[in-house]
């Protein structure tokens, strides 16, 4: 008999969490495929390098402004009402603006402003997202549904490029594309409106049942408290911040450059891309399954391999060594950001947690552009090479100091392992 698929047991045993990942893959895919069409569509409305950059800023700006206060929001009001309206309002730009660029009627204005709505909205769909998880599922399910989740990024990351290629071909051009992805939000809301979470903070934390305070600022001092009384949440929060000023750059900024002026230009940094995506695909099929004790160790050893992003793309090995580094590399990003936010939701009060992870958005999100600019001024007054070096120090080391500290080392698991 043909053996059947197996379905990961987190999707067969809570149905919310089914509804709740499900409402997502296909939006997920719609996103990537945004991603890589975007900078097409600004140009196929005669706009230059000047004006994408204008265009990607105008969708970051609004995140970077609201992750704080979305997750005060997300705290005090129903956070399955805020993804159903982020998603809407995230349709809406997207329908607009793939029906202009059909229609011939797009300019580069059109397209930051719809890009800034877009991003005020994906501003408060995170945070709001990151809280209500843990109403789906059961606290030994935490890690599973990260992973699961972390699984659709790794897998949409590899075939979003694919797909837009097609799309742009078959469908349209740019404006096909952002059409596909305003379909994805309108199979997203459809799957989020019977969702019913259940309330798990009487299962995971002691605490009163009141999600925030009615002022504004003291829920934010709220939320900032809840960060700075936890001293591992604080050295983990600057060990990401330090790899999103430090190690992304390199990928985002210098990996390209490397791959054109000393490979074979995008044919490598797609050998070297699909290397990454194939690790993290490897890294959450993992953490699937495997459930370290000490998650916030582990996440942490993961940390100082993930830092070595730099080393691997200045090491001045070809396209398919750096590739075959890069899969190492996605297993460890993946693991390290999925025990990291288990870690967040196992130990983080429910009522707390928006406001919480809108600090982890706010130094990923919020600082990526900040290393963008000093890595490429660094590039250009050093060199490229020298600056890859002074990154893997900095990174590797500090990473290194993070995995050392005893709050994280000691972290135990916030709720308790299956027996087996």
């Amino acid at each position: 008999m043909p053996m059947k698929p197996r379905v990961p047991a987190v999707l067969r045993d809570e149905p919310q969490y089914r509804l709740l990942f499900s409402s997502q893959v296909l939006s997920i895919l719609g996103d990537r495929v945004t991603s890589v069409v975007l900078p097409f569509a600004v140009l196929s409305v005669g706009g230059r390098v000047g004006d994408v950059a204008l265009v990607s800023a105008a969708q970051f700006l609004p995140f970077a402004l609201l992750a704080l206060p979305a997750g005060v929001w997300a705290d005090r009001w129903d956070r399955k009402r805020i993804l159903v309206v982020s998603d809407v309002v995230r349709l809406l730009c997207q329908l607009t603006a793939g029906t202009l660029l059909l229609t011939g009627g797009a300019g580069v204005g059109h397209l930051a402003v719809l890009a800034a709505v877009y991003g005020a909205a994906d501003a408060f769909f995170a945070p709001a997202f990151t809280g209500l998880l843990p109403s789906t599922v059961s606290p030994l399910n935490l890690q599973p549904a990260n992973a699961l989740r972390g699984l659709s990024f790794s897998t949409a990351a590899i075939a979003g490029p694919v797909l837009a290629g097609l799309l742009v071909t078959f469908a349209g051009g740019p404006g096909g594309a952002l059409l596909f992805d305003a379909a994805s939000f309108v199979v997203s809301v459809a799957l989020l409106l019977p969702l019913r979470p259940r309330v798990v903070s009487a299962v995971l934390h002691e605490e009163d049942p009141v999600a925030s305070t009615d002022h504004f600022w003291t829920s934010l001092r709220e939320g900032w408290a809840e960060v700075t009384g936890r001293p591992w949440l604080v050295s983990f929060l600057s060990g990401m911040a330090v790899y999103h000023v430090v190690v992304l750059p390199a990928v985002f900024v210098v990996g390209p450059v490397i791959a054109d002026t000393e490979m074979s230009g995008a044919s490598s940094w797609a050998i070297i891309s699909t290397g990454f995506g194939l690790g993290c695909v490897l890294g959450d099929l993992v953490f699937l399954r495997w459930r370290p004790r000490f998650a916030l160790r582990v996440a942490a050893l993961m940390l100082v391999g993930a830092s070595t992003q730099a080393a691997i793309i200045g090491s001045g090995l070809g396209h398919w060594a750096i590739g075959g580094l890069e899969l190492l590399a996605g297993i460890c990003v993946t693991g390290c950001f999925t025990l990291w936010e288990t870690t967040l939701q196992e130990h983080v009060p429910e009522r707390s947690l928006s406001r919480v992870s809108s600090y982890d958005y706010l130094t990923s999100a919020g600082l990526i552009p900040l290393g963008n600019l000093l890595v490429g001024a660094a590039g250009a007054a050093v060199g490229v090479h020298p600056t890859l070096y002074a990154m893997s120090v900095l990174a590797i080391g500090y990473a290194a100091v993070v995995a050392s500290l005893p709050s994280v080392r000691q972290l135990t698991r916030g709720v308790p392992a299956p027996v087996a």
